[in-house]
């Protein structure tokens, strides 16, 4: 007997209609109804309230208008709760659809951080659906995707995107086998592809089977092979989302087919890689130029997305900002901490000897990979938040917000945050019908905060933000308060409390301080 047949022996024995799925976790409930919150509805649409939401069987049934600002509510116009229903009272809340991270790795052995620990660092700070653009295997992804499925752990919505050639013998040498491949993949029951690269023809191959599918794909175009297969050549042939910004710059290039690698350059060596990966996009063409607008203008026609994740190379432009991040000290696990620090063998731990040139030849890229990316959704392009998390200092949840606060750097306003962090990565997943805005007949997915996160985004940080009182006292506020997945009510505060109990445990165990590198304990 699985762990949600023993929970619904227990509700029958109790003659329950709702049930307590763990410590955190409230539901599903045959009524659910959210009192009187502020709607962020995620498809642009300004903030309305007060409003009471009703989900029935994890379905929106209802989004009532009760009242109005400075008017009493009157409670006789209300929906009424029926028997066995759940009654939220959320008044003067702000409520938005639940977020999707286009890019989150559930974990790494190398980085010591399992599942649970994972998920919980997601949920707590509103993240409801996942795609996992590769990871420890399909197996492991497909089997967590159908747990979490089921509600059997605590855990988003996960779409896997599993590794291109994962799981085959032999490397992937003709066009004839990558689509044999695909088919496959398909079979097995994975939501699309990750790609990194390959022979152009292998990938044209691969890809055009994908698309007639049906099923979505990803790529991070890696150096080894960009030089000859880059984003356009990847959206002609059908990828859904590049992600990062590689192979883009490529595209880009007008007196040169490829990258400026000093004579001395190792791709093994992560400090030559990232270092030089700083300098790319001042070999593109000019912002506005014509080939700059040409490439653009395409990509737009082809309902190509961009998925930039902006967090993950922050550190580059300013690493003692992202090494001293306050989260760190109660949520960084030991292992995961000792995987960031400056290594020849960690990837992503390049800080060789990384300094003030470095820093800002990266503060200089990210004006020109940022003016595109606003270009383009300007222009009407999808741009979805994506934060590839553990990895460089960034940290599962906690990142995500960081995303966020990046997207406003580049120029988005923070409406156009929200639907890119909501409805734009339905719509990349191809589940729009279902999830991405708060809308009669979707999911019940939503994040429930008690400040206004249109005001200052960093009140979804679990740590929430800092404000000064009337009478000059520092205090925190904010903090996802509730993150509803498939209409089950989790407490985003106990989420992270069990998140630091795990890290106290391991540091406990150890005897274990977090310190900054190159300081012995």
């Amino acid at each position: 007997m699985n762990r949600t047949s023993i929970f619904i022996a227990i509700i029958l024995l109790l003659g329950l209609k709702g049930f307590t799925q763990t410590a955190s976790g409230d539901g599903p409930f045959p009524q659910l109804i959210i009192r009187g919150v502020m709607l962020i509805n995620g498809n642009g649409a300004p903030p309305q309230g007060p409003i009471d939401i009703v989900v029935e069987n994890n379905i929106i049934k209802k989004i009532q208008v009760v009242g109005y600002p400075g008017v009493a509510i009157d409670d006789a116009n209300r929906p009424k709760l029926m028997a066995g229903g759940k009654e939220l009272d959320c008044t003067g809340m702000y409520l938005l659809p639940g977020f999707i991270d286009m890019h989150g790795h559930i974990g790494g052995k190398a980085q010591g951080a399992d599942p649970d620990y994972v998920f919980r660092l997601w949920m707590a700070h509103g993240i409801t659906t996942v795609r996992e653009p590769s990871g420890r295997g399909a197996e492991f992804t497909l089997d967590l995707k159908q747990k979490s499925a089921r509600n059997e752990i605590v855990a988003p919505r996960i779409l896997a995107y599993i590794g291109f050639g994962e799981g085959n013998d032999t490397p992937i040498t003709t066009p004839d086998m990558a689509r044999e491949w695909v088919r496959n993949n398909a079979k097995k029951g994975a939501d699309g592809i990750k790609f990194f690269g390959a022979e152009p023809e292998i990938m044209d191959a691969a890809l055009r089977e994908n698309k007639k599918l049906g099923l979505r794909s990803a790529c991070h175009h890696a150096q080894l092979n960009v030089a000859r297969w880059n984003v356009l050549h990847s959206a002609r042939a059908g990828l859904t989302s590049m992600e990062h910004w590689y192979g883009l710059p490529e595209a880009l290039f007008e007196d040169r087919t490829i990258q400026d690698y000093p004579v001395d350059y190792n791709y093994n060596n992560e400090q030559h890689r990232f270092e030089e990966a700083g300098r790319l996009w001042k070999q593109a063409a000019k912002p506005y130029s014509d080939h700059w607008n040409t490439v653009m203008d395409e990509l737009l026609a082809l309902d190509f997305t961009l998925d930039p994740t902006f967090n993950i190379y922050e550190a580059s432009r300013d690493l003692q900002r992202a090494r001293r991040a306050e989260w760190h000290e109660d949520y960084t696990l030991p292992s995961l901490w000792e995987f960031y620090q400056p290594s020849k063998i960690s990837h992503g731990s390049y800080w060789h000897d990384w300094g003030t040139e470095q820093e800002v030849a990266w503060k200089e890229n990210y004006k020109l990979w940022m003016t595109f990316v606003n270009e383009y959704k300007n222009r009407g392009g999808r741009v979805t938040t994506g934060s590839d998390s553990g990895f460089i200092f960034q940290l599962y949840g906690f990142a995500y917000i960081r995303e966020l606060e990046l997207l406003r750097e580049a120029g988005f306003y923070p409406l156009e945050i929200i639907r890119s962090a909501t409805l734009n990565g339905a719509e990349a997943l191809g589940m729009d019908k279902t999830l991405g805005s708060v809308t009669v007949g979707k999911l019940a997915d939503f994040v429930v905060v008690d400040q206004n996160p249109l005001k200052n985004l960093k009140v979804l940080y679990g740590t929430g933000a800092i404000r000064l009182t009337e009478d000059n006292q520092v205090v925190r506020v904010g903090g996802v308060k509730y993150t509803i997945k498939d209409g089950i009510i989790y407490d985003a505060k106990a989420l992270l409390k069990e998140v630091k109990d795990m890290v106290d445990a391991e540091k406990n165990k150890q005897d274990y301080k977090i310190l900054q590198p190159g300081i012995k304990q």
